[in-house]
């Protein structure tokens, strides 16, 4: 790698980047493309998990039972999701426990790659793979002093990641057999899992996330793009015009459809130089401790707070945070209006809580995805870049299948549909999209109508099949096929 093309992190260090495993130096680049700051790593904090899996029931014994012979070193013991989100930590070193707080390594917090930049756990979890760093070969500065080893839990029956197990410790302390430490707790966390699955495996309906609190990436690790359709944006600039007024701007549409974007994208073209935190509503159980949380910035110079989902709000919660916007601006003078950066969104004006709705001041409808069809193939182009970090092609037949669906789940249902296909093929055809794409039925199917129109789809897509073929493979007449694919509104473009 050339000097030239080394991450910025990577140039402004004094540390033997040249000597540096490949794997690290790209995980570098990746932090810095998603905006991970070199300073102070800030996570996402999620605040709430699912305790009762599998995975998680066996990891927490694994590491309880390890931690029993290592209560007098100074290691941390973490079990994370497959997100990141760590769900657990032990050790007997209180000092140790201090600082990883003071670097929000702690239960409720992701450290996932794109989160926290390059760290063991981030890149076992990105790479699939054991892995250390040490010191100096984390991204993030605040992390130089310690020293991380994590290696993947894999699911015994279908091999996918559930997690990690994660022993962070000093930098300057022996570290030798962190990393053969990890891999045996990942070991025998899958083996547990397989000895109490009984050639089942339950998988608990997670509880739900609580809240995020979300932190702003740059282009391109924020997840968005500028020149879109016209109806994007004009309502992208009249998002603009309220926040460069001191409005509370109100992003209303469906779900899905980028009502929370838009706001962030107006900031930014706003207030580049802002923070941007983004808190999702919670379980109301949960509402004082998230107002807890957050709130102290909206005090806070060069910070924007964007609010999603406000109709789940209850009407005290809504009062009492109507307060303390309206304190924010009393206690910011006459500048407070352009200082005191508030914005929620909703499905609808009349679903905002009454002490909320009161404070809207420029109210903005976001278009779903099916009135703005010339944004589907950019976003769809985008989402495959940032799953597999390289331009990803689509063939004009999968075009047209992905521009001619009506995309009820806006542009959360285009991402999934894209990440499902860019993980299976680098030229994405029809044949590898999701079969709900190539059908434009809006009721409800059985499982048994599923799988009879999947079934179809995945004949249909295949080059070269003709009708009479597809009957004949599918052991029905050529009549009947014609029918289903009407019944299920199948179109499978040719290219």
């Amino acid at each position: 790698m050339r000097e030239g093309h080394l991450p910025e992190r990577a140039r402004l260090h004094d540390a033997p980047v040249v000597t540096m495993p490949q794997r690290l130096l790209d995980s570098w680049q990746r932090s810095e493309e998603y905006g991970v700051p070199l300073e102070d790593v800030e996570p996402v904090f999620t605040g709430t998990y699912d305790d009762e899996s599998l995975f998680y029931r066996c990891g927490q014994e694994v590491l309880t039972n390890l931690h029993r012979t290592l209560v007098d070193e100074p290691v941390s013991l973490m079990l994370t999701d497959a997100d990141g989100l760590v769900l657990n930590r032990l050790s007997g070193d209180s000092s140790l426990l201090r600082a990883l707080d003071a670097v929000h390594l702690a239960p409720g917090f992701s450290y996932a790659e794109r989160e926290a930049g390059t760290n063991g756990l981030g890149l076992a979890l990105a790479d699939r793979a054991p892995t250390v760093v040490r010191a100096e070969q984390h991204y993030a500065l605040s992390l130089c002093t310690y020293t991380c080893a994590a290696a993947p839990v894999l699911d015994p029956l279908t091999g996918r990641v559930e997690g990690a197990v994660n022993l962070t410790t000093w930098s300057d302390t022996s570290n030798d057999l962190l990393l053969a430490l990890a891999q045996s707790a990942a070991g025998t966390t899958a083996a547990l899992m397989l000895a109490r699955s009984r050639g089942q495996h339950p998988r608990p309906q997670p509880r739900g996330e609580v809240f995020r609190i979300e932190k702003p990436r740059l282009e391109p690790g924020a997840g968005t793009l500028d020149g879109l359709s016209a109806p994007w944006a004009d309502s992208l600039a009249r998002a603009s015009s309220g926040v460069a007024e001191g409005r509370v701007v109100a992003a209303v549409g469906e779900p899905g459809s980028g009502r929370a974007t838009l706001l962030a994208q107006a900031q930014r073209s706003v207030r580049p130089g802002d923070r941007i935190l983004a808190a999702r509503a919670p379980a109301p159980q949960d509402i004082d401790a998230w107002l807890d949380l957050w709130t102290p910035e909206l005090d806070k110079p060069h910070t924007a707070v964007i609010l999603r989902g406000v109709e789940s709000l209850p009407l005290w919660a809504a009062e009492r945070l109507r307060d303390l916007v309206l304190a924010a601006r009393a206690h910011g003078g006459d500048d407070a209006a352009r200082r005191v950066g508030f914005a929620i969104t909703a499905e609808s004006f009349e679903g905002i809580p009454a002490p909320l709705a009161s404070l809207v001041g420029s109210l903005v409808e976001v278009p779903p995805l099916r009135d703005r069809p010339d944004d589907v193939l950019p976003l769809a182009r985008q989402v495959a870049r940032r799953l597999r970090g390289h331009e990803i092609t689509f063939t004009r037949a999968a075009e047209r299948a992905l521009g001619n669906h009506p995309w009820p789940g806006n542009v959360r249902g285009l991402t999934d549909a894209v990440r499902f296909a860019a993980a299976r093929s680098d030229v994405v055809d029809v044949a590898h999209l999701p079969p709900g794409v190539l059908s434009g039925t809006s009721r409800r199917l059985s499982r048994i109508e599923a799988f009879e129109r999947d079934e179809i789809v995945r004949v249909l897509s295949r080059h070269g099949t003709s009708m009479q073929a597809a009957a004949d493979e599918l052991g029905m007449s050529r009549a009947t096929v014609y029918r289903k694919v009407a019944q299920y509104g199948i179109q499978v473009p040719r290219g």
